[in-house]
């Protein structure tokens, strides 16, 4: 009778082959976590307020001339006078940018006619961002004085919000856990440990008009008024109950 054996090198082959083919298996295997008592799952949110600390307002000049080039020129000119005021003011150049620059003819219309060219409007429109808000209205005065006849906003921001919106999460999970006891007295049971958190939601100031506004008067200085934001963190607890 005629045996056939391997030699030891293509054994350790067929070795290395099997765990290369079961390696990727059993690392996609999935981790189950069970649960011997009942999941309760809360939505819960924490909110703070803070006061903006920087304003965003955007500040335009509009001209017009019988010419392109004309309006172009008179435009620039008024807008250098408006950069200039806002760099006398303290504002930094990085807080300074330009949004649109836009150059329109103006036609006059009458019935049965063609159109008639009567000149050309160009405009110019940065946004400027405050980081004293309290000398913003100031300097906006300055700055039509010095030619803006557009102004827009404010819109008012919290520079750095991550210590707020971290003191709002922990607000979260505190209610999240209150809420979890509530609900396991009411069943007769206790909360034995939180299965998963996650996170949505997060820096959400509240419109402009209902805790800001620019009030503009002829015989007084231009205000802007902060008032407070909301920021707001929602997180999902899934909890054992027992």
């Amino acid at each position: 009778m005629t045996s056939i054996g391997r030699s030891p090198l293509n054994i350790r082959l067929v070795a290395l082959l099997v765990a290369a083919t079961a390696s990727p298996v059993m690392a996609q295997a999935p981790a189950v976590q069970i649960i011997e008592g009942t999941r309760l799952d809360i939505s819960a949110t924490g909110e703070v307020t803070r006061v903006p600390d920087i304003a965003r307002i955007s500040a335009g000049v509009i001209t017009q001339a019988p010419t392109a080039v004309g309006a172009l020129s008179g435009n620039s000119a008024r807008m250098n006078r408006v950069v200039a005021a806002l760099k006398r003011a303290g504002i930094a150049d990085r807080d300074i940018q330009t949004n649109a620059v836009n150059l329109n003819a103006s036609y006059r219309y009458v019935e049965n006619q063609p159109p008639v060219l009567t000149g050309y409007q160009a405009s110019n429109q940065v946004t400027i961002r405050f980081r004293n808000i309290a000398e913003s209205g100031a300097i906006l005065d300055a700055l039509v004085r010095e030619g803006a006849n557009q102004i827009n906003g404010p819109s008012l921001e919290i520079d750095k919000p991550e210590a707020a919106l971290d003191e709002a999460r922990v607000k979260a999970i505190a209610t999240a856990r209150a809420r979890a006891e509530l609900y396991a007295r009411a069943a007769g049971l206790r909360v034995v440990r939180i299965l998963t958190i996650s996170e949505s939601g997060g820096y959400s100031p509240a419109p402009p008009p209902m805790y800001a506004r620019a009030e503009m008067a002829q015989d007084a200085s231009t205000k802007i008024v902060p008032g407070e934001q909301s920021l707001q963190v929602q997180v999902q607890v899934s909890f054992e109950l027992k």
